[in-house]
């Protein structure tokens, strides 16, 4: 079965990939959440664009990718799945709950390393908060991030169908999550102990950064309790709350030349003061 999923690697990521966000979108025209002020003209174009550029940059940069590098793992005898010998269902399950732990903690050092901030900021410079969102990453960001995925399904010596997996429902997790979309509370409240909900994600998107620095998990929603970084509702609403950050909001700010550069810019705030003190 394992080397059947790795056979069909890219048609699994392309299907799924597609399935969700054709999904996604549906559900967000059917019943979405809140009103979007920045039409989609104006920001799916950038927001599409700069998962070509992702795609392109990580198999420029790392050819094997992340199920690549657990193959040469597994062949050199590296991480401790590869020395110890456990059923494989238990190398896979706990792989894909260790490999999103790693990417919880990836996703707070991103928010608390100021030059990491610069690249991940792009992420949340949208204006709205769809669907697309979630594929907004800055190419810088993603390979950062596979290098340390990388490193840590070295350190745990993950079987490759496990990192399939893993990579293939966070893809799929990060665009539902991020989806603008409108699911009943009680519903809300029982899905949100076993994945991050929209509902819950939203919340990381506010303008307001005690409530930026809340709620990092993208697929499992534990370590956000578990680690002191869950935060249940925005004080606003969800309907009253602004998406975004402060320093990036003009319409030019969703161009794909603009987020490209944007981690090299100066927030214009930063810059006006520097202007007072000089």
């Amino acid at each position: 079965m394992s080397d059947s999923l790795l056979s069909h690697e890219p048609l699994i990521r392309g299907a799924v990939f597609a399935l969700v966000l054709l999904a996604m979108v549906v559900w967000e025209v059917v019943a979405s959440r809140r009103p979007q002020h920045v039409g989609r003209a104006r920001r799916w174009p950038g927001n599409l664009l700069i998962v070509v550029l992702d795609t392109l940059a990580v198999r420029l940069v790392f050819p094997l990718a992340a199920v690549g590098g657990a193959l040469v793992a597994a062949e050199q005898g590296w991480g401790f799945f590869n020395r110890v010998g456990v059923p494989a269902w238990l190398a896979i399950g706990v792989s894909v709950v260790v490999l999103d732990l790693a990417i919880y903690f990836q996703h707070r050092l991103f928010h608390a390393v100021p030059w990491l901030w610069r690249l991940h900021r792009m992420h949340h410079a949208d204006l709205e908060f769809d669907v697309t969102t979630g594929l907004r990453f800055h190419p810088l960001e993603i390979l950062i991030s596979m290098g340390i995925k990388l490193a840590v399904v070295a350190a745990l010596g993950a079987p490759a169908v496990a990192v399939l997996i893993f990579e293939v429902v966070l893809n799929a997790t990060s665009m539902f999550n991020h989806g603008n979309v409108r699911l009943p509370t009680r519903l809300d409240r029982w899905l949100r102990l076993f994945v991050v909900t929209p509902e819950m994600h939203r919340v990381h998107h506010s303008i307001v950064r005690r409530e930026t620095d809340s709620n990092f998990g993208f697929n499992l929603p534990w370590w956000d309790r578990l680690f002191g970084t869950y935060r249940d509702q925005p004080a606003a609403g969800h309907l009253g709350m602004t998406l975004g950050i402060e320093d990036f909001r003009e319409a030019r700010d969703l161009r794909l030349d603009r987020m490209l550069i944007q981690p090299f810019l100066t927030p214009r705030r930063q810059a006006q003061a520097k202007r007072h003190r000089l």
